[in-house]
């Protein structure tokens, strides 16, 4: 795991990694979930794997989740406390900025209302979803260094990207550069 970049706001941190968010040691880490909360593939698949069955017995009682917001589970035996399951959009859908930068913000407003300390999230939809690299980089980036602009007294004291491919990380350099 390698810390790439930090950016201080406020007194908060936003920080750059690079490697596997199922190893992270944070509060919380972000899933890039489905409406449906059925955690086969990608980062999801991943974290179920490492974490448990019981973070998909759990996204089971919750059931649907409209897209755009974020749901909280446990974390099973992840070095996390919590996994935060947010919804992002898949391309083609319509309106899938607006539904990305509202799945970052409840997902931010989820971890601050538990008053977690610390989040982890990867490049949410950038995946199988379809949405593009660099417009995901810019949205969570943008959306987050505005969270810690307008959220002044939340509990979150660091927000992480948590990026595992190096053509991801690349944009997300690239954002982390214009702060």
């Amino acid at each position: 795991m390698e810390i790439l970049a930090e950016r201080s706001l406020n007194g908060k941190t936003l920080r750059l990694v690079f490697g596997d968010i199922t190893e992270r040691d944070v509060d919380a880490i972000v899933n890039a979930a489905n409406k449906h909360l059925q955690h086969g593939g990608g980062v999801a698949g991943a974290i179920v794997r490492k974490g448990g069955t019981v973070i998909q017995e759990e996204s089971n009682r919750i059931g649907f989740v409209p897209t755009g917001n974020a749901v909280m589970t446990s974390a099973g035996h992840l070095k996390a406390q919590y996994v935060i399951h947010a919804v992002g959009p898949r391309m083609g859908e319509g309106d899938e900025e607006t539904k990305l930068r509202r799945a970052v913000q409840q997902t931010l407003l989820l971890a601050s209302e538990h008053g977690l300390n610390s989040v982890s999230m990867p490049a949410i939809s950038s995946g199988i979803f379809g949405f593009p690299k660099d417009r995901c980089a810019a949205i969570l980036v943008a959306e987050s260094k505005r969270f810690f602009e307008e959220q002044t007294d939340t509990s979150l004291n660091c927000i992480e990207f948590c990026i595992f491919d190096a053509e991801t990380l690349g944009f997300f350099q690239q954002e982390f550069a214009k702060i």
